[in-house]
């Protein structure tokens, strides 16, 4: 009968452990595993994890082609659809809505990085919107429903 304080892994299923650098009696005594020479056998060897022995590095070896700009400027987007949200949901004060709001309501990642509003979605709520770039679509659709547009230049 098995009482659960008789209960034994199967047998084979659990491996003892290699106890490095514990003296001679553990059977990996001496080097401890790390082999005569070279500088991992040392004390505090230490390598980066992309280090390959002196071969040449991965990122050197790949062919670099193109070019990528330092300072490219990627706009944050926010569909219509997203803002009419925010006035279903009441979290639009006044009916503005401007980088401090979105930041605060979680649509935009950085409140200081540039935004721009695009058409997709309905919307149905007046709304005074200041963003750094709207798409033709937006524009139409914000002023059809009787709201106000301003750019913002930064």
């Amino acid at each position: 009968m098995d009482i659960l304080s008789n209960l034994k892994p199967a047998k084979g299923s659990h491996n003892k452990i290699k106890r490095i650098g514990r003296g001679e009696g553990s059977g990996h005594g001496g080097t401890a595993t790390r082999g005569e020479n070279g500088q991992r056998s040392r004390s505090g060897a230490k390598f980066p994890a992309w280090f390959e022995g002196g071969q040449m590095p991965l990122q050197r070896r790949i062919p670099k082609r193109g070019f990528h700009s330092p300072f490219k400027i990627v706009n944050q987007v926010i569909n219509l659809a997203r803002l009419q949200k925010l006035v279903d949901d009441k979290k639009v004060q006044d009916g503005v809505i401007n980088a401090v709001s979105l930041y605060k309501n979680g649509v935009i990642s950085k409140a200081a990085a540039p935004f721009k509003i695009l058409g997709f979605g309905e919307l149905k709520a007046k709304l005074n919107i200041e963003a750094h770039f709207f798409s033709v679509s937006a524009k139409e659709k914000i002023e059809s429903v009787g709201g106000t547009i301003k750019e913002i230049k930064a």
